[in-house]
């Protein structure tokens, strides 16, 4: 008979910093049918709540889906597969005046699809 040991280890579910977050809205304004206007996808929330203020200007709807979406991963919070104390993880932040745009890949290191 083979014994086997399991021991308990702790995770904890964080936001994967490697990835960006996506914001998206629609406008869903209408008496019969939405408007269907939708913003497209961006990294932060600026850029989507800077078009709804436009959208609202030429059309004076007011009424918007708001979407967030972000990747997560399971760390152990202890243990020899969790991270040395004293590490970090920086996010890849955008470069002022570089397109604000996504990227293809989600996750650093992939090639592009584009």
């Amino acid at each position: 008979m083979t014994r086997r040991i399991f021991r308990y280890v702790a995770y904890a579910l964080v936001q994967d910093l490697s990835a960006y977050p996506e914001y998206a809205a629609r406008c869903v304004s209408g008496e019969e049918k939405d408007c269907g206007a939708e913003s497209g996808t961006w990294p932060g929330p600026g850029e989507v709540e800077e078009w709804q203020r436009r959208h609202t200007q030429e059309t004076r709807h007011t009424r918007y889906r708001r979407v967030f979406a972000d990747y997560a991963v399971m760390e152990p919070t202890e243990g020899p597969d969790s991270p040395p104390p004293g590490t970090e993880v920086h996010p890849v932040e955008l470069i002022p005046g570089e397109p604000t745009t996504p990227p293809t890949s989600r996750h650093y290191g992939e090639a592009s699809t584009s």
